[in-house]
């Protein structure tokens, strides 16, 4: 069985004040309804990102407050994510309460879609604190993580897009 490492509760004030955030946004040209539908969709987060080797949601629906998933990265990384705000087409917002790496001692994501014209602007935050042992390593691999995150906001755009292509 894998050993879990328990990480610290995050809230909205982590979010704004992290060390390390990486905060995104972009246009997607679809109403915010089919956005949400894509973000909390069974393979949301392994349907656009090839880094993302894993995700399974671990509640059963309807998602909510409470509700938690697992995710993995490069097949090595996991983390439990709880999510602590889940406001119905608009919003959602997690804290990782535990990875299978050392390292991490706080982890959030908060994701929202804000109608606008022709579309949804998603601004999708991430927010980390780390062990000091760690705190080079994100530091120096600051821009590389930046990209990833942003790769995965801008991956939604384009699974939306595949979805609409595929339904006309």
């Amino acid at each position: 069985m894998a050993r879990w490492y328990p990480l610290a509760e995050s809230d909205d004030n982590f979010l704004r004040t992290a060390r390390f955030r990486f905060p995104h946004e972009v246009h997607i040209a679809a109403p915010p309804e089919r956005v949400w539908q894509v973000l909390a969709a069974d393979d949301a987060l392994v349907s656009w990102s090839k880094l993302i080797t894993g995700a399974a949601w671990t509640s059963p629906r309807p998602f909510g407050v409470g509700t938690t998933r697992t995710v993995t990265v490069g097949g090595v990384a996991s983390l439990r994510e709880r999510f602590y705000r889940w406001d119905e087409g608009s919003r959602m917002t997690f804290s990782a309460e535990a990875a299978n790496r050392p390292g991490f001692r706080r982890f959030a994501e908060d994701l929202r879609l804000l109608p606008e014209t022709g579309g949804t602007r998603l601004c999708w935050t991430f927010a980390v604190d780390a062990a000091p042992w760690l705190v080079p390593v994100l530091a120096a691999s600051g821009p590389v993580l930046r990209r990833v995150t942003g790769g995965w906001a801008s991956g939604v755009v384009s699974r939306v897009d595949r979805l609409d292509r595929e339904n006309r």
